[in-house]
């Protein structure tokens, strides 16, 4: 394992995962590493003995109309990142996402399959993929990620338990929810490993849809599952379109020797005892 892990993004909800998984993470926010400062990223690069890139410019629906800004944090900056580490001969992990494929397939997406992003967010996360491939780094897609820190969907749905009688949620939209956590680990163990395979894909075991991943939330909570009601994504329309299959092949990952991430509902279950009840 590398001395110093230094991590870009460390804060959020990954960042804070890794940073508790290993003492020897660097977790720097945004405001200590800005990652399309290339004087920054080459003196951070310097303390490194690898990095993982959580920096990311995560607003799906506002890059809609904030594309340069989040191309410059989604594309300039893990350049910079990549380039900067290949010099100095230090490892790198790109953390990247689902949105880069169209969402149309109807089988789990495998990191060969042609990419199709529909949204400026899948857009700006796949020219940052380029450059990371280009420079030798590895990149990792994963999806549907929730943690303990921030905001994120888990915490929403629990929220709203205790708020509201029901809960309406799509039903339309499948994929495969990810503990941070378990993302975490799986992020480090690559680190030591370094397979061949430089493009990865990475989620909680198994899939559903966000109306099913709800009513296992509500499960967990000791709530009345039948309380979330299905609806359609036709009936919450957004700025950015949302991948109706965002299911991730993990064969790959364990064709490189990696640790499959474990299922999705078995995750869960992990996550609410320790941060929700």
């Amino acid at each position: 394992m590398a001395e110093v892990i230094v991590v870009p993004g460390g804060r959020g909800q990954l960042g804070s995962d890794l940073a508790a998984a290993s003492p020897e993470v660097r977790a720097l926010s945004s405001a200590e590493l800005d990652v399309t400062d290339p004087a920054a990223v080459a003196e951070a690069v310097v303390a490194a003995d690898a990095v993982i890139n959580c920096a990311a410019y995560t607003a799906v629906d506002a890059a809609e109309t904030d594309e340069d800004r989040a191309f410059q944090v989604n594309a300039v900056g893990p350049g910079l990142l990549a380039a900067a580490c290949a010099e100095r001969g230090v490892p790198f992990v790109h953390v990247s996402t689902d949105y880069v494929f169209a969402g149309d397939a109807n089988r789990p997406y495998e990191p060969t399959d042609p990419t199709g992003p529909k949204t400026a967010y899948g857009r700006t996360k796949l020219a940052g993929e380029e450059r990371v491939l280009a420079a030798g780094g590895w990149v990792v897609r994963t999806a549907w990620v929730y943690g303990a820190t921030g905001n994120n969907f888990v915490k929403t749905m629990a929220r709203l338990e205790s708020e509201r009688d029901t809960v309406s949620v799509v039903d339309d939209q499948r994929g495969s929810p990810t503990w941070s956590a378990d993302l975490a680990a799986g992020l480090l163990q690559l680190l030591e490993i370094r397979p061949a395979q430089r493009l990865l894909h990475a989620t909680g075991g198994g899939d559903t849809t966000w109306f099913g991943f709800t009513r296992a939330i509500f499960e967990e909570l000791g709530a009345d599952p039948a309380r979330v009601l299905p609806c359609t994504t036709a009936d919450f329309p957004r700025p950015a379109p949302r991948p109706a299959y965002s299911v991730l092949s993990g064969k790959a990952w364990a064709d490189a020797g990696l640790t499959p991430l474990p299922a999705w509902r078995d995750a869960l279950a992990r996550f609410a005892r320790l941060h929700l009840r």
